[in-house]
């Protein structure tokens, strides 16, 4: 079994990677392998709506969204961390995840997600609802902590003294792990739930 953890920092070892660090230290003691993919250090553009990601069946922008894609095609789990900028996730890593998520026709039902968000101090909650609902949107099970998957930190390092903070880290990978092997037995059992063709509507009639 394999998680990818998307860090949306541009800072490659500060908080944001400390605390996904503390998840993939829990994955390895449970037998399974992850990589922590850096986005936020890098120039990502948003989608511009062209539509050749439905002919390409890729982003028409050949970046590190098309290289996470093949291995988020093969991935059990995804975690997204962020650090918190105006009660909102960085804006890197919104564009990133925006384009693997709308350019990937490949489905991503049952693969397990989750959320972890940093902050020097409040916008947590709110940036934390905002990335969980990519996962929402894609039938991904959303995995939880012992809280809101949130720690607290201004310079590199300091989350490891948000003590019940990284706790929430270990208890989210265990949970989280859980998850996905208990998916994995019920695909082998029962398989997939059956999903049907979308009803495309919207509020026009």
């Amino acid at each position: 079994m394999k998680v990818l953890l998307l860090n949306g920092s541009p800072k490659p070892h500060g908080n944001t990677f400390t605390a996904l660090s503390e998840m993939a230290r829990i994955f390895a003691e449970e037998g399974i392998e992850t990589e922590i993919i850096h986005v936020g250090n890098k120039d990502i553009r948003g989608c511009i709506s062209c539509g050749q990601c439905g002919k390409l069946s890729k982003c028409v922008f050949d970046d590190l969204v098309n290289e996470t894609a093949l291995k988020l095609k093969d991935a059990d789990g995804l975690v997204l961390g962020s650090p918190v900028y105006y009660a909102m996730a960085n804006g890197t890593l919104m564009s990133f995840v925006q384009r693997l998520f709308y350019s990937t026709k490949f489905s991503k039902q049952m693969k397990v997600g989750a959320s972890v968000v940093v902050a020097r101090r409040g916008g947590l909650s709110s940036t934390y609802d905002e990335m969980n609902k990519f996962f929402g949107i894609s039938g991904m099970p959303i995995a939880s902590g012992q809280y809101w998957n949130s720690l607290h930190g201004n310079a590199p390092g300091q989350v490891e003294q948000d003590e019940e903070g990284m706790q929430g880290m270990r208890t989210l990978a265990r949970n989280m792990a859980f998850l996905m092997k208990s998916i994995q037995l019920g695909k082998e059992k029962y398989g997939i739930p059956e999903k049907e063709p979308t009803a495309w509507t919207n509020f026009i009639r």
